[in-house]
């Protein structure tokens, strides 16, 4: 074992540095909140997706002084598509803390940064690590995957147990490294090796800077490791979400915090049909004026959710909006914080009636 541990950072280091990724917009700076912005982003998303929001987040919220003082409801468009919309909320809240807190100084130690709000371990080392250099082990999902794999430790990763014993795993990978290991370039390494080598389908051993002492290789057991999580049932839900157009406006409503899409712009949205009926008959609109269009799924991390649109198309409905809800203007639709599939369901009626977004 001891072998195992005292060359595995020297080698995932010269790999990064021959072999990954040496170009995406948050490298090469020791900025905290620029590093911190990426990290968040790139939790449960690809690198691909982020590249595009990551610039125009910083073109808006350039410095986290900025990011704290602006409302969270200017935030959020900013994060619309991303999903996990509880990072937007805590992003925000997070800035607030830091320049309520800390005077706007971003703070760079993990154990400080790991209490912040939306800052766990794994993340907090790799801000303290791009930023400072300080020695500190990082565990996402790849690095799981590459340590469970080079090291054969079998259990799903999401139990505590095992769990605990990557962390010490990779605490004693770096007490053996070498004292002037490069923080910023192992960091970076595992994660590049998780994404682009020791991937979830069809890992590429023989292009692995690991396969020498890997246990999974050895074992030819890569597809067993990590232990796979036991399969649930999917919950599956069901909704009626209200299209209501008036000429160049439709009715939204303020998604509450928490829940799905929580803090964004969305449909006004109903349990069942019933419930639709009641609130258009209290408006003087009757069901029959609703076209109901073509139901569609949404797929979240635990659960689908079933969505039958209903769209009407009243010129001269007069509705008082209530605290909770606006009429938008198309014109604004494409700016404002709309869930994915709202905003392509929008879209897709636009297109079919022919009414420009402007």
């Amino acid at each position: 074992m001891s072998d195992l541990l005292s060359t595995f950072a020297e080698r995932v280091v010269r790999w990064q540095q021959a072999h990954g990724r040496q170009h995406l917009p948050w490298q090469h700076t020791t900025d905290p909140y620029r590093i911190w912005l990426s990290e968040i982003m790139l939790q449960q998303t690809q690198v691909s997706t982020v590249l595009g929001y990551y610039e125009r987040f910083l073109t808006r919220f350039p410095t986290v002084k900025d990011l704290a003082l602006a409302e969270q409801d200017d935030v959020m468009p900013y994060w619309a598509g991303l999903g996990y919309y509880a990072r937007a909320r805590n992003l925000h809240k997070c800035a607030q803390t830091i320049q309520n807190d800390y005077q706007g100084q971003f703070p760079t130690q993990s154990q400080v940064l790991a209490t912040l709000p939306g800052i766990g371990p794994s993340t907090a080392a790799a801000i303290a690590s791009f930023s400072v250099g300080e020695r500190a082990p990082i565990m996402d999902g790849n690095v799981k995957r590459v340590f469970c794999r080079y090291f054969g430790v079998y259990g799903p990763t999401h139990l505590r147990a095992t769990e605990k014993k990557l962390w010490d795993l990779a605490h004693q990978v770096l007490e053996k490294a070498p004292t002037d290991l490069s923080m910023s370039a192992y960091t970076q390494g595992q994660m590049d090796l998780g994404a682009q080598v020791c991937t979830r389908g069809q890992p590429n051993c023989t292009h692995c800077p690991l396969q020498q002492g890997c246990y999974a290789l050895a074992h030819q057991v890569q597809t067993e490791l990590p232990t796979p999580k036991p399969k649930l049932k999917q919950d599956e839900r069901s909704c009626h979400m209200l299209i209501w157009q008036q000429g160049n406006h439709v009715l939204m409503e303020q998604r509450p915090n928490q829940g799905i899409w929580g803090g964004m712009i969305s449909l006004p949205q109903f349990e069942n049909q019933a419930n639709l009926k009641q609130f258009l008959g209290h408006h003087g609109t009757m069901l029959t004026q609703a076209q109901q269009m073509a139901s569609f799924t949404h797929v979240f991390s635990h659960f689908k959710l079933h969505i039958t649109p209903w769209w009407i198309k009243a010129a001269n409905a007069v509705y008082e909006p209530k605290a909770n809800e606006l009429w938008l203007n198309t014109a604004d639709i494409a700016e404002a914080a709309l869930p994915a599939p709202v905003s392509k369901l929008l879209d897709g009626i636009w297109a079919a009636d022919q009414l420009p977004l402007n």
